[in-house]
């Protein structure tokens, strides 16, 4: 990458971009509606349409400069559905603050329907550069980006003493470990399950961390095996009454790095329930690292159930007793 011009770190931090995205097909398993992961990929896809269209690829920030782009903080509100054949203008407006450390953006998806934009999606997005010392020869970092260069993402504090588990079979670890000591301190006696999981390499980047997209399917799962564990899987409310978990928002905040093969303890916490329509939950990250526990990410979601008979029009059901009592933990 030649030496970069002023102006290309001003357009980074001071000129909105937008740019039409197409969905990963991938994501469409909700008949024809993109899943919150998804919905995410899209917002992490234009911030990184961004920072090229200022002149600043990420790739090549990297290959020359020794710097790995991560974003660390994801704030997403799903307010419309967004559909495998949309083509969403997603806007990314910078919104760093002068004596920030993170880079920050607001990003909007919009989607057209019956004719009119309409705005589907918001977001809040930061994002740092992560030094790597192994790209040995490298030019030096450009004016301007060096305030949101760091040697490590984010820095807990080593919390309580635990003993880990003996290692198992790589097979086993996909579901809840009652028996884990390290999740049943972190548990207690919330309303929470606990799942262990040995971080494999196509959830990280850079070689060793894992990304935010890694977390969104942390994160995915972990509410799969939740709802499993409390008895209405998602297979079981799709063949009972067609329901199907509807995500209107989720956040995530990157703490400290999670590295590849660790093995990473994440607790999912349902936190209330509000009038039957919809219920909070907090997802949180762990590693064990010698010997005491360190809390790599932090974040939430918010669910209800959706009814789509034609995969377009859905509609925002009333949970029942049976469903609000598996949530809360109750017989």
């Amino acid at each position: 990458m030649p030496d970069l011009p002023e102006t290309a770190v001003k357009a980074l931090l001071g000129t909105p971009t937008t740019v039409v995205l197409a969905p990963g097909y991938e994501g469409a398993n909700i008949n024809t509606t993109l899943g919150f992961k998804h919905v995410n990929y899209l917002v992490e896809n234009a911030i990184v349409a961004h920072f090229a269209e200022c002149g600043l690829p990420v790739g090549a920030l990297y290959q020359d400069r020794g710097i790995g782009f991560d974003l660390t903080y994801l704030d997403t509100r799903l307010g419309t559905p967004l559909y495998v054949d949309d083509r969403p203008s997603v806007t990314v407006t910078p919104a760093t603050k002068d004596d920030a450390s993170e880079l920050t953006f607001k990003v909007t998806l919009t989607v057209e329907r019956d004719g009119a934009p309409v705005k589907g999606v918001t977001a809040t997005a930061r994002a740092q550069f992560r030094v790597d010392e192994r790209v040995a020869e490298h030019e030096p970092v450009p004016a301007g980006l060096d305030r949101f260069v760091v040697p490590r993402i984010g820095g807990s504090a080593p919390g309580d003493a635990v003993t880990p588990a003996a290692t198992t079979s790589l097979s086993n670890g996909r579901g809840t470990q009652h028996d884990d000591p390290v999740l049943a301190q972190l548990i207690g006696d919330t309303n929470a399950h606990g799942w262990k999981w040995r971080v494999p390499y196509f959830y990280v980047h850079y070689f060793e961390r894992l990304q935010m997209s890694g977390y969104l399917r942390v994160m995915e799962e972990v509410v799969d095996l939740f709802l499993a564990e409390r008895g209405i899987s998602i297979r079981t409310l799709l063949a009972d009454r067609n329901w199907i978990p509807a995500v209107t928002r989720s956040k995530i905040q990157v703490l400290d790095e999670t590295l590849l093969e660790e093995d990473l303890y994440t607790v999912y916490t349902v936190e209330d329930v509000f009038k039957n329509l919809l219920y909070n939950s907090r997802m949180d990250c762990y590693v064990v690292r010698d010997g005491r526990i360190v809390h790599t990410a932090t974040g939430i979601i918010q669910h209800g159930y959706g009814d789509l008979p034609n995969g377009r029009n859905g509609t925002l059901m009333t949970m029942d007793e049976r469903v609000v009592n598996a949530l809360e933990n109750r017989p």
